[in-house]
This record gives C-alpha cells, structure tokens and sequence, in this order.
C-alpha cells in the first residue's frame, strides 16, 4: 500500500514545548505495523474515527492496534461512523476503554497544553453541540478530532477551536487536476477531499487505508498518514 508523509506546523503560544502528533484516521482495520517506527517519533497519535472496519467479519488487526499502538506513544481515538455503526459497536468500544488507547466520545482532556477533544460521529449527521459549546470555552489550545469533513463545515466552523482534524473523505478517491471524484458524505465532486481549509483552522486527511467497502482503486491520491508539529511562538 502506497501511503505518503506529509508534515504540517502550527505554532502558538499556548504550549511551553515543541509537540509532535500522529494523524491517523481512516485505518479500518487494516495493517499498521509499518506507521509504528513513526508513531515511536511522536509524542501522540490522534486517530480522528473508524479505526474499525464495519463491513469485516471480524476486525482483529483492530483489537491488535489497541495493544501494540500505545507502545510508541499515548492514543487516542474518537468515534466514526464504522464505529458508529459496527454491530459489535459497544464490546469493542468496551475493549477500548479497557485497553491504554484513551477514548473520547464527545469529551476532552489535557494534554501538554492541548485540550484535545473528541467530537463523535452522530447517527443523524447532528453533532453534540452542547459538547462543542463546553470544548470551545475550555483553556488551553483546542484542538479537535472531528471524523466528518462536513460535519466541521456545518457545525463547528466559527467556534472558539483552533484546529479540527478530520478523515473521512479518503480524499477524494480519484483526484483530476487536484479535485476530488466522491466522498462519502458529500457524494460526486466533493469540496473537501485533503488539506488545509478555512484559513488552516481544518486539516483533513486523505485517510491511512484505502477505506471501507466498496474497495474503489485510488488513482493520484497516496494513502496518508499526517504529521502535525504544534510549536510554542
């Protein structure tokens, strides 16, 4: 699997120490053992959503994430929607809460100056917004996992949050000229596929995997795993 690096730097004065962050939605299941030499180069791992696979009959290379990944460094990981909808959904949430990952299911924590929150994938495409009006009023640099592209559009844009990291979109699937052919959540021509938007406030990764069921090929759109340097300045 062909996957890219790609590195990103943010600085403010709301840390006391260079930070550097692991941005690994989008695994479904699927090998990592490959990322974990980069994960050990990391002071944490963010995974923003569906690091289960819905669609398997059973999401081993999952359950050995959750034992191995915390290894290299702290991770945490919110909910998407394969986590959403996975029909084993609350034992391997259980499992989750039972292993070193930290989950955070519409809630926050510290860290090194971080408030890092979690916002879930909601069944109805509505986010808990009273979630996002606490996290928004919170000390420290906020920084979000928000698995949909779209839900920040809608629902988190011009709040008080610094920075939200999303997946979701596989960028795009097939990109033509640097645009994107579909996205779930967005359909045919999606206007979030990867990147930086509004003004650096989202970064939106192309996802670690080739996503979920249906398999479709990726043509110029590399697997990705982010890098996010948060620098004191």
């Amino acid at each position: 699997m062909k996957r890219i690096l790609t590195e990103y730097t943010f600085r403010t004065d709301r840390v006391d120490r260079p930070l550097r962050l692991a941005v690994a939605p989008d695994i479904h299941s699927s090998p990592f053992e490959d990322v974990l030499e980069e994960f050990s180069r990391c002071d944490a791992v963010l995974i923003p959503g569906d690091l289960v696979d819905r669609h398997r009959r059973n999401n081993s290379n999952a359950l050995r994430f959750l034992e191995t990944a915390p290894d290299c460094a702290p991770v945490f990981l919110s909910i998407g929607n394969h986590e959403r909808k996975y029909r084993d959904r609350e034992t391997f949430l259980q499992k989750v809460r039972e292993s070193r990952v930290t989950l955070l299911d519409n809630e926050s924590t510290d860290f090194h100056g971080i408030r890092l929150g979690g916002l879930s994938s909601a069944r109805d495409g509505v986010p808990d917004r009273e979630f996002l009006n606490r996290f928004e009023k919170e000390e420290g640099y906020r920084l979000l996992m928000c698995h949909h592209p779209e839900m920040y559009r809608d629902y988190v844009a011009g709040r008080a949050i610094d920075l939200t990291v999303c997946g979701h979109a596989h960028g795009g699937q097939i990109q033509i000229a640097g645009h994107g052919l579909y996205a779930p959540g967005q359909g045919l021509f999606p206007k979030l596929t990867h990147g930086l938007y509004d003004n650096g406030k989202m970064l939106l990764s192309r996802g670690m995997t080739n996503g979920a069921k249906p398999r479709l090929p990726r043509i110029c759109n590399p697997c990705e795993l982010i890098i996010l340097n948060i620098i004191p300045g």
